[in-house]
């Protein structure tokens, strides 16, 4: 399903839940811990959904940027002579329906793309859109964990969870998390990391 390198496997490109439910982001009984036959670590769907908050927030973010960019139109539109104006104005209305338009479906398919889970030996990831990436992280091959919560994530009660790996593809992410989930995820994931044996340089 895509490339393998340095402990991390990529493919394609691209849960809600109490807070303090650690059981709530460990494998359920029955899925297995995503290794096949060999003992090797493969591509799966991760089990769980970020936030349902997460929604409201993507969709702020965009229609934040959307007005941006019409005010970048519609402000100096005032200033210039009438037949004029309606050149600048046409592109700034539809720049307003597209991220209107935008704002109203892109989150809830992110919503239903973007998935996570932790297992005793992984971290499963799977972002994007249109090009979805699904990564998978060895414990052993995990360096740091963080959490990070813009202005908006604090809105929204939200934070973000980077997986710092030794490889060349880069961190993983888990945005779009109940804050209180993702401190107890970046806890427990340095905990595991910490006291899992292997070579995260």
């Amino acid at each position: 399903m895509g490339d393998s390198e340095s402990g991390d496997a990529d493919a394609g490109r691209g849960g809600t839940g109490t807070a303090h439910d650690r059981s709530q982001h460990r494998t359920e009984p029955g899925r297995g811990d995503g290794r096949d036959d060999t003992g090797v670590l493969r591509l799966r769907p991760p089990a769980h959904r970020v936030h349902r908050k997460a929604v409201a927030w993507w969709r702020t973010r965009i229609l934040l940027v959307a007005a941006a960019a019409v005010a970048v139109l519609v402000v100096p539109a005032a200033l210039l002579p009438d037949a004029a104006r309606f050149w600048v104005l046409v592109p700034a209305a539809v720049l307003a329906v597209a991220g209107v338009a935008a704002a109203v479906g892109m989150p809830m398919w992110w919503y239903r793309v973007h998935r996570w889970e932790v297992t005793g030996d992984a971290v499963y990831t799977r972002t994007g859109a249109l090009w979805q990436e699904w990564r998978v992280a060895p414990m052993s091959r995990i360096q740091t964990v963080d959490s990070e919560r813009g202005p908006l994530e604090q809105v929204f009660g939200l934070a973000t969870v980077t997986v710092t790996t030794a490889s060349a593809k880069g961190a993983l992410t888990i945005p779009g998390l109940d804050r209180d989930l993702a401190a107890d995820l970046v806890h427990e994931l340095t905990e595991t990391t910490q006291a899992t044996p292997g070579d995260a340089t």
